[in-house]
């Protein structure tokens, strides 16, 4: 917990010798209506020890809850090695590297990263990482901007069932800088977007298609024919992907004729515990040839004159290491920890493992989605493949039935008519590795007892 050392009267000498009447008085250029309001659930007043004591209760509510619930979030296992070789000093008290050449360890694990998640992807290059999914798909939106000059529009396509917060976080950024995203809606049968829908568009200006695979519902989209038709308009391609997904499908390097040109995810699955919602972290890859466009630094290995081998800061593109108005971005810092228990987490897993993951993820929400809908009511809303999430209609209202699943201690799913006004009483419901035959029994019997 940090320590504040200004009494009242410090603040009040400070603020009469700057000549203003309070510490509000600061930030009167940030309209009202965009600042935080303040801990409102957090009484004022406590002890450390209160807010500590406090703080754990909330945190132990989350616990002993058997989760059903992706919908960008996935309790996968984390081997104990990844933790306690992260947590080690060398790695957890190691920051960014501005005097870069001093700090190989650090510049050796981001160049192991890249060069993991290249492969996995099927891209040339990545970059050392951005914040999280959200923040990584608006600087792959901007990206694709920047680099497809001959478009003047500045705007970007989005398949419709891309994840709504997602989608939120890229306006939120993009649309201050005048790019707009237009949405494609997907088919209520298969909740995935048809080839004949994305051809209303064909011949208009857009710098890119974003396409999401496995899509927000957990189904699979046609990303062959997408991404060749999307190339035939001259749009760039931004593919949105779950990386655990990518050990048994298709990387989107391979995708169509010619490969997706930026892919975009959050690398949460790889190694990162739920932690009540973070910290995550972003995944950002690309073709070389439009590299100069990548924010964020690259890392490259190299030999120095003795012929030694070393590793070095071979891009920069972020505002602190060239002029503002060069920069790629400025919101695109690394997540060094998260990034390096990813690392080791790929490491111990090895192709082999994630696909294992990757594998029995599916089966399980297969064997899920059966039990489920034997229960009568409920049913399956979309047709197709899927990954390992997929929608569900239960009797009644969605969120009601969630509350209950969750006072019988079961995180059900997600609610998507909050999101997706059309799809009352549908519950995203998703299984990872870590559930078992007795999970899934579980689940069945508190949503029969619900419905009942």
């Amino acid at each position: 917990m940090p320590f504040i050392p200004h009494t009242p009267d410090d603040v009040r000498e400070m603020l009469a010798t700057i000549g203003v009447n309070s510490i509000d008085a600061l930030f009167d250029e940030i309209p009202e209506r965009i600042r935080a309001e303040g801990l409102k659930h957090t009484p004022a007043g406590l002890s450390e020890m209160a807010v500590t004591r406090m703080m754990r209760e909330r945190a132990a509510r989350d616990e002993g809850l058997t989760c059903f619930l992706g919908a960008g979030a996935y309790e996968h296992h984390v081997p104990a090695a990844v933790w306690e070789l992260a947590t080690r000093g060398e790695f957890y008290t190691a920051y960014t590297p501005y005097q870069a050449e001093a700090s190989q360890g650090t510049l050796q694990v981001i160049y192991e990263y890249q060069s993991m998640m290249a492969h996995l992807t099927g891209m040339d290059v990545s970059n050392a990482s951005v914040y999280d999914g959200g923040s990584g798909l608006s600087e792959a939106v901007l990206m694709a901007v920047r680099t497809h000059r001959k478009s003047k529009s500045k705007r970007v396509l989005v398949l419709g069932a891309l994840n709504p917060r997602w989608k939120r976080a890229t306006e939120a950024i993009v649309t201050n800088q005048d790019v707009g995203l237009v949405e494609v809606p997907f088919d209520a049968a298969n909740g995935v977007t048809a080839l004949a829908d994305l051809q209303a568009f064909a011949g208009e200006d857009f710098a890119g298609l974003v396409i999401a695979q496995p899509n927000f519902f957990g189904q699979l989209e046609d990303v062959d024919a997408i991404t060749d038709f999307a190339h035939a308009q001259g749009w760039l391609v931004i593919a949105a992907v779950n990386p655990t997904s990518l050990a048994i499908l298709k990387a989107p390097g391979q995708w169509g004729a010619t490969g997706a040109d930026i892919v975009v995810g959050d690398g949460q699955p790889l190694g990162i515990p739920l932690s009540s919602g973070g910290p995550y972290f972003g995944f950002l890859c690309c073709k070389m040839d439009i590299v100069r466009n990548m924010p964020g630094r690259i890392i490259g290995r190299t030999v120095d004159l003795e012929g030694k081998p070393g590793f070095v800061l071979t891009l920069q593109a972020r505002e602190q290491h060239i002029r503002r108005a060069k920069a790629t971005s400025n919101i695109c810092t690394n997540q060094g920890l998260a990034m390096t228990a990813a690392t080791i987490y790929m490491s111990l897993m090895g192709p082999h493992g994630l696909e294992e993951v990757a594998t029995l993820s599916h089966l399980n929400t297969r064997k899920t989605l059966e039990a489920l809908c034997s229960i009568p009511g409920v049913t399956r809303v979309f047709d197709g493949a899927f990954f390992h999430e997929a929608v569900i209609r239960v009797p009644g209202d969605a969120r009601r039935v969630l509350a209950q699943l969750a006072d019988r201690g079961i995180l059900g799913g997600y609610a998507l008519e909050r999101d997706f006004p059309a799809l009352p009483g549908c519950v995203l419901v998703c299984a990872t590795e870590t559930r078992t035959d007795a999970d899934i029994q579980k689940y069945r019997t508190a949503l029969a007892a619900v419905l009942a």
